[in-house]
């Protein structure tokens, strides 16, 4: 039988990850001051984009339990 590789847990994990990086990602593209020296920019939009990066990781490195 042919697998999936990832159960649907792990692909609705990376569908959350995906979403956070592009909301910090347009986050920091929303910073009005020069350069994205700004609290958007510079404190706000990395931490998003670093948690959707972790989200990514958990997602593929999650194993689900198997009850019996």
């Amino acid at each position: 039988m042919n697998k999936l590789p990832f159960g649907k847990k792990n692909y609705q994990l990376m569908i959350v990850g995906v979403i956070l990086l592009m909301l910090g990602f347009s986050i920091m593209a929303m910073d009005k001051d020069p350069y994205g020296f700004g609290f958007l920019g510079i404190t706000l939009s990395p931490i998003i984009v670093m948690a959707g990066f972790i989200v990514e990781i958990f997602a593929i490195l999650y194993t689900p339990t198997k009850d019996k």
